[in-house]
Parts: structure tokens; sequence; C-alpha cells
């Protein structure tokens, strides 16, 4: 298949979003609009304002080029805005996560061996031998062989000072400092089940597996934020496990409400709470729980006769309050 559809200047863009019934207000701002944010990001936030078909069961058939009646396109521009300023906080909680997590392994892995990440016996065998098809690495191997990458593109000052003092293989507790966020969750998901708990449990998650899928999760969510995508109204591909009822009263009480289990683990806000629930446990008297409220509280008003709230996010009934 061929792509046929043509270059179009900024002032055809807004022409052709007017054409499909796009209400602009200010030509000027509209503009601006385009040329710094781009048409297809901001297609992403104007996307729920198209009209959409059903056939007769009632099933969505298909979404047209035109607007709903009364949509504006600055009614995407600040739902755009919004969710940048979302990524950004969450930004912060992941950051704070990570370098803990950096940490705790960093730190019951060297007590086992100086260079525990590089011994696949200080590992769970069966995780770290695990393979995702025949003639494929094991997940150990495919591990090493990103970490060694990762390890000697490295230009940190302290990598470098290492290396010319001591050589080229590095301790876990200065390796730690190279990796990414997916590195950590998959070296974490490799440990044996005790190491795990005992890392998860300082979180004040006894389940060592939802724990894991938590780590993977907020993986998912980081790459998301930094790569500055679309968040709100997203569905969750690589969605987190939930722990039992009764292992963690905030989880009980946002389960059942008006979601089901698998809705709640399929849209954005399961992995905020989640967030939340990590920085509590890291600081309890931080206040980044609150700044997210705040701003989740100033979901911006739209013109368009069809109207989308935060709710669409996943958030359940009541999570004002218990947030």
């Amino acid at each position: 298949m061929s792509y046929s559809r043509p270059w179009l200047s900024y002032e055809q863009q807004l022409e052709q979003l007017k054409d499909r019934g796009m209400q602009v207000s200010d030509d000027a701002a509209a503009l601006t609009s385009l040329e710094q944010f781009g048409y297809y990001r901001l297609s992403a936030y104007w996307y729920p304002f198209r009209h959409k078909e059903f056939d007769e069961a009632g099933r969505l058939s298909h979404i047209t080029d035109s607007f709903i009646p009364n949509t504006e396109l600055r009614d995407a521009v600040k739902l755009y805005l919004f969710d940048k300023k979302l990524r950004l906080l969450l930004l912060d909680a992941l950051e704070r996560i990570e370098i803990a997590l950096r940490v705790d392994i960093a730190h019951l892995l060297g007590r086992l061996d100086t260079f525990a990440h590089t011994k696949p016996d200080k590992l769970h065998k069966s995780f770290a031998n695990k393979t995702k098809g025949g003639g494929k690495p094991t997940a150990f191997n495919a591990w090493t062989r990103k970490r060694i990458h990762v390890e000697a593109r490295s230009k940190e000052d302290f990598v470098e000072h290492y290396k010319a003092k001591h050589g080229t293989d590095l301790p876990i507790w200065v390796a730690v400092e190279t990796w990414d966020f997916g590195a950590l969750s998959q070296l974490f998901a490799m440990m044996k089940v005790k190491h795990q708990t005992q890392i998860a449990m300082q979180y004040g998650v006894a389940d060592w597996e939802a724990f894991q899928s938590w780590l993977r999760s907020l993986n998912y969510l980081r790459n998301i934020c930094a790569h500055h995508s679309r968040l709100w109204n997203r569905n969750i591909v690589d969605q987190p496990s939930l722990p039992e009822s009764g292992a963690l009263e905030w989880l009980d009480m946002l389960r059942g409400r008006n979601l089901s289990d698998e809705e709640l683990i399929s849209r954005p806000f399961l992995l905020m709470a989640i967030c939340r629930h990590m920085v509590l446990q890291l600081n309890s008297s931080s206040r980044w729980h609150l700044r997210v409220k705040e701003h989740l509280e100033e979901f911006p008003a739209v013109a368009s006769d069809y109207k989308i709230g935060f709710e669409a996010m996943g958030a359940p009934d009541g999570w004002d309050a218990w947030w």
C-alpha cells in the first residue's frame, strides 16, 4: 500500500480542520498551536470529538473525519497541555521510584556478590533461563547484552574514573547507576523469590508477583512520559496485576465500584495510584500526590457537545475522597 496524503502547509491544515467542522475563533492562535505542537500530535486529543457511526447492533463501525458540533481547536490544545503537565508530575514520581529501586537492588544483590548481576547462579534459575521461543536467548543472556552495551557507552565521570582505576567490570553498585528503569525491572524479574519479596515488602506489598508486574508497568508508563506520548484516555498495554483483596486497603477501596478489575488495570489511573503508593512508602510526608490531585481536579472544560472528563482515565467513583 502506498501513502497518498499530501503535505499541507499550516494554513492548509487549519482550513482542512475547518472544512471538517472544527470551530476556530482565533486563526492566529490556531496557527501558532499547529506550528508549536504539530497537527499529528494534536490529532490524538481531538480524536474523541470526531463523529462515530454504529451498525444496527449498536457497535462502533466507523469514525469519520468530521467533528461533533461546537468542537473547538482549543479544546484539543487544552487537553494536550493538561496531559503535558500530568506527564511531568509522573516523571517526578518515577525518578524517585527508579533511584530508590537502584539502591534497593544493588544493596541486596551486592551483599551476595560484588558482581551478582553478572552471575546467573545468584538469580532465580527458572526466571533467568526463561526464553520467548525456540532459538531465542535466555532472559539473562538478552539482559546481559543490553547491560554491557549500556555500561560501555556510558560517559559518566564516575564510570570513566572506575574503569581507569579498576577495569571494565563494574560492581553492581556502580553498574546500576548506568541502567534505565527497564533494565532494573528486568533484573528484578530474574531475582530469587525471597529477594523479590524482600524488596516488595519494603514498599508495603506482600505479593512479589504483583510488585514485579508493577515495575514492568511503571517502566511502560515512564516510556510514555519520557517520549511525550499521549497519556490521557490511553489504553494501557503493559498492564499491572492486582494483589488479592485485603492485601492493600487503598486498592480495595478502588476495586468493584463502577469499574471491573479489567477496566481498572487497562487505564492510566491505576498506574498513577501505584506511583502514589510507592512515593508515600518512600516518604510519608511527601505532598506529591496532593499536587497531582490538584491538577486532576483542574481537568479542562471543553466547548464541544461531546463532554469528556477525567473519568476517561479510569478513575473510579469517589477517587478524590481517597486520593
